[in-house]
């Protein structure tokens, strides 16, 4: 089980909300701009609010995006929540502009094709059955707040649809786990997902 987080601070993402939560269901949390001192943590958590391309500025001056592609890498347990798990894929493409991604997972985030956007409030999860993130979670509701995701062009490990526009909700990959909804503001639910990851490694 996982005892010691970092959460990364790079200037994006509600930071003390998700420590607050990981701190809720047993872990150890620092909240740190500073690499080495991260390197101590057995699990690295990437928040993330705003635009893809404005978060991985933002990684790219705190020196983020080649810290976590050595930590994944090393297979060490990782978890990014909102942007912080946009910014695991390929590219984000936003206003016609593309926007190379740290490119763990294979997809590009897109505008989702709805009519009303963004897409905030409680929403439901397709998890796969073999989901350890999601294990003994059932017809559970998160809270979602963006307009951007992946669409198309990978296998997620949940999946939700708003306005029937269908996009990976949560992906699963070894020890590198991250969600497009916010579990530290999704009640019980989100608090068990938490404690799920913990316990995966």
């Amino acid at each position: 089980m996982i005892k010691k987080i970092g959460v990364l601070d790079y200037g994006s993402g509600n930071l003390h909300s998700a420590a607050k939560a990981f701190a809720k269901v047993g872990a150890e949390v620092v909240v740190t701009p500073h690499l080495e001192e991260l390197g101590r943590c057995e699990g690295l958590v990437v928040p993330g609010v705003g635009a893809f391309a404005e978060c991985m500025g933002k990684l790219g001056e705190a020196g983020g995006i080649d810290y976590i592609r050595g930590w994944v890498a090393k297979e060490r347990p990782l978890f990014g929540i909102c942007v912080g798990h946009q910014v695991l894929f390929g590219s984000g493409l936003e206003h016609g502009v593309p926007t190379d991604g740290i490119g763990i997972f294979d997809g590009i985030v897109t505008k989702l094709l709805a009519r009303r956007l963004p897409h905030m409030g409680w929403n439901g999860v397709e998890a796969r059955a073999s989901s350890g993130l999601f294990a003994g979670l059932h017809d559970e509701r998160f809270y979602f707040v963006h307009s951007y995701a992946v669409q198309q062009g990978t296998r997620g490990a949940a999946y939700s649809n708003h306005e029937d526009v269908r996009f990976v909700s949560a992906m699963e990959r070894g020890p590198v786990c991250s969600t497009q909804f916010h579990p530290e503001k999704s009640g019980e639910a989100g608090l068990q997902l938490l404690e799920n990851w913990l316990r995966m490694y």
